[in-house]
This record gives C-alpha cells, structure tokens and sequence, in this order.
C-alpha cells in the first residue's frame, strides 16, 4: 500500500513539475495566423516577443517585436531569451532558424498551403503544439462547418472582380491566380477578372480597360496609402471599367482574410454579405453556422 502511494506521489510531483515548467516556458510566435490561432486556443499566455505580422488580437501587438517574419537575425530572436517558438512556413531565414535550433531553442514549424481547406489543420497542429487538442478540434470542426457553409451558397451573379492588394505610385498591384486573394474571390463566388497572369502585378490603364472589372475588393491599409476611394477612381483607366463607373469597393482586412487564420471563414462570409448588398442580389450568407 505504502508502495502505491509512493508511486502515485512521484507521479502527482512529476506532474507538477511538467505544469510549471510549460506554465514558465518563453515562446516567442512568428506569423499572424498562427499567433490569432493561439489567441483562439487561449494557449498565448506565454507568450513574450511577436514578429511584425503579429498584428491581432491588439494586445500582442504590445509585446516586443523580433523583426519582419521573413527577414529575422537570431540575435533579435535571441535577446527576448526565448525557449520556444511557434512559426509558420514563411518565417525565416532558414540559416537563422538553423542557428535557433543549434543553440538549444525549441523550433516548431507548422507547414500549411495556403488553402482554406489548411485552416483546420493549421488549427489542429498549433493545439497539438500547445497541448489543446480537444479545443482544436472543436474550432477546427466549427471553423470547417462555415467554410462548407459557404461553398453551398447559391452562385452569384457572373461578376469580374479586380482585387487590389496595394499600389505604387499610379499603377495598382492587383491579384492572379495561384494567390490567398484569388483563393477568396472564388470562396465567395467571384470570377477574378486578372486570372490570366499568377501572383501579384502591376496593372496598367491598358489592362484595366482590357479586362473590365465590375467590382473592386482593396485592402484597408492599401486604399489609405493611396490617398482614399477618390484616389482609385481617378487612377489612369479606372473611369472607364464598370467598378469604375458605378464606383463599387468592398474594403477588407487583408491580413485578416488572406492569412487564412480562424477569422478567415467569418470574414469570407461577412464579404459575400457585403458582395450580395452591392450587387443588390437577395441575402443568403446571414443564417451561417
């Protein structure tokens, strides 16, 4: 008996000492999703430096930043004393990620293509990091229930939409294919109206013409930098496009939509609300999940 109990004292005593040790833990998160994941899980307590893509929820932003994800130095990492850090597939470079994980801190990379259908696994992979495996399933499956919700919704009109992620000097930077914005556009059931070309380019006058969007959908941080809505409408071509004409913007949270994070699927079903108003089509999206 005395025995049993020794044995169940050394195990409680392990166990306490494993709880504090993870309680005391340094982690240091690379990548806005992952870091409003782990806001998600309530599994950010202990967390004590961010890059600069860390921008949500606003109470990180107030932690010490270690530089831009994909520009690090290990020296900045190392000077918050991490003990882990929990990074996305961007974070690097590699050779300082290497220099990391050469001295001793814990590296955990959480891979995942950036695809809405990855949103439920990245989800699943940071609470296996963290030890929250039930609450990760359970925001996976609420998060994966939306974005089928989603998919089921009645087409939409035919609509050519030009998504504007930013824009230099008077030439906006507009989305192709095999791009987050492109993934979006056909989630809420858009047709992008610059799908001929991959990634993210300039577009011209000539090519605004040429293509002909009906709809606008721009970054908040872009449209301020350009100087406001009346600033798109006078960029060269612009006038003569049907957005342009009709003047139809939707303005969203780039970061928040295309870092495929756990808002990504709210935040797709808030846009088709808002592409449904301009396009003055009956409301589907306000029963979601």
């Amino acid at each position: 008996m005395k025995q049993h109990i020794r044995l169940l004292s050394s195990v409680l005593l392990a166990l306490l000492f494993s709880l504090e040790t993870s309680a005391s833990e340094r982690w240091v998160v690379l990548g806005g999703d992952i870091a409003e994941t782990l806001s998600a899980l309530n599994a950010d307590i202990n967390l004590v430096a961010r890059d600069d893509t860390v921008l949500y929820p606003e109470p990180l932003t107030a932690l010490p930043s270690v530089g831009y994800l994909r520009q690090l130095s290990a020296e900045s990492v190392l000077s918050v004393q991490p003990d882990r850090i929990l990074a996305n597939q961007h974070a690097g470079p590699k050779e300082v990620l290497e220099q990391l994980d050469a001295v001793g801190v814990t590296l955990d990379v959480v891979n995942a293509p950036a695809t809405l259908a990855a949103i439920a696994e990245k989800v699943r992979a940071v609470g296996g990091y963290t030890d929250r495996p039930e609450q990760a399933n359970a925001l996976a499956q609420t998060l994966t229930d939306k974005l089928e919700y989603l998919a089921d919704l009645p087409p939409l009109p035919s609509t050519r939409t030009m998504f504007i992620l930013q824009h230099s000097g008077l030439t906006p930077r507009a989305a192709g294919r095999q791009t987050a914005a492109h993934t979006a556009l056909e989630a809420v059931g858009l047709e992008n109206a610059f799908a001929a070309m991959e990634g993210y380019h300039s577009v011209g006058a000539e090519a605004l013409v040429r293509e002909a969007p009906e709809l606008i959908i721009m970054s908040a941080r872009g449209l301020e930098a350009m100087g406001g809505p009346t600033a798109l409408w006078q960029l060269p071509g612009m006038a003569l496009t049907p957005a342009g004409q009709k003047q139809r913007l939707i303005v969203i949270d780039d970061q928040a939509l295309l870092g495929f994070g756990p808002r990504a699927p709210d935040l797709l079903l808030a846009l088709r609300q808002d592409v449904e108003a301009i396009l003055n089509v009956s409301p589907t999206a306000l029963a979601a999940p």
